[in-house]
């Protein structure tokens, strides 16, 4: 049985962290998934699970939501019956790096650049017509708290997120004459792969960036994010932004022992 606010739901970047929690959340709601991410032998894993678990109908793509040719071609060789997505969650993105402007790695610019807003973008240009069309659906867009404040090194990264918060407020304008609602879910400190893969795979770099503290979970993310999707209609959630307790901002952060 689909929840009433939907039938579909796309989530990009679902092979891990977040990404992952939604998946689970909205296949528990009676939702069939399509699951996006690069590494399409854990989408297989997770598609397994879930069909064991709920029943859940998941077509899994392995796809780099950087490569916009790709992202078409994914789109257009969708059999009708999946293209009717009525939920919409960008989640693909990530950090590289803490350098400062001046001594940061191109390529790592450019992955930045290139997943969190040309990949959203790419994604969200496919999906919304169809919306349009149905005149149904619910868009969240994974921001940070990094689109709100910028910390020491946080420079491409933050500029990203920031890009992010202001594509989530004009999608909001342009489809405001229109039953399409779009959210920003932007956390605080959450203990995924996000500092590992910021850190290019350094685990004992990564570990220190929760030391002391309780930080967020995936599934406190997915949490929110579905309460977002499963208000009623006429109730638009703009922005959820949530904080570990032990974190006030972005560098504001209270360690003990």
């Amino acid at each position: 049985m689909s929840a009433s606010f939907g039938s579909i739901a796309l989530i990009t970047g679902a092979s891990s962290g977040i990404g992952m929690a939604c998946a689970r959340v909205f296949a528990a709601a009676g939702l069939r998934l399509i699951l996006l991410a690069r590494r399409k032998d854990r989408l297989d894993a997770l598609a397994a699970d879930l069909k064991s678990e709920h029943g859940t109908d998941c077509l899994t793509v392995g796809l780099d939501v950087r490569d916009r040719e790709a992202v078409k071609t994914f789109w257009d060789g969708l059999p009708d019956g999946w293209k009717q997505v009525d939920v919409l969650i960008n989640n693909a993105g990530l950090s590289r790096g803490l350098d400062k402007l001046h001594e940061g790695s191109i390529s790592d610019w450019e992955e930045m650049i290139d997943t969190n807003i040309k990949g959203l973008l790419y994604i969200s240009r496919c999906v919304i017509p169809g919306m349009l069309g149905r005149a149904r659906g619910s868009i969240v867009n994974l921001g940070s708290v990094a689109g709100h404040e910028v910390y020491s090194g946080g420079n491409v990264y933050c500029a990203t997120k920031h890009a992010v918060d202001a594509l989530t407020r004009s999608m909001r304008i342009d489809l405001v004459d229109t039953p399409v609602r779009v959210c920003a879910v932007s956390p605080g400190m959450v203990d995924t792969e996000f500092s590992e893969v910021r850190f290019h795979g350094d685990r004992e770099r990564a570990a220190r960036v929760y030391e002391g503290m309780q930080p967020l979970t995936a599934e406190d993310i997915a949490d929110a994010v579905f309460y977002a999707v499963s208000r009623p209609p006429h109730v638009q959630i703009a922005e959820i932004q949530l904080f570990p307790t032990a974190q006030a901002g972005a560098t504001c952060v209270s360690r003990k022992g």
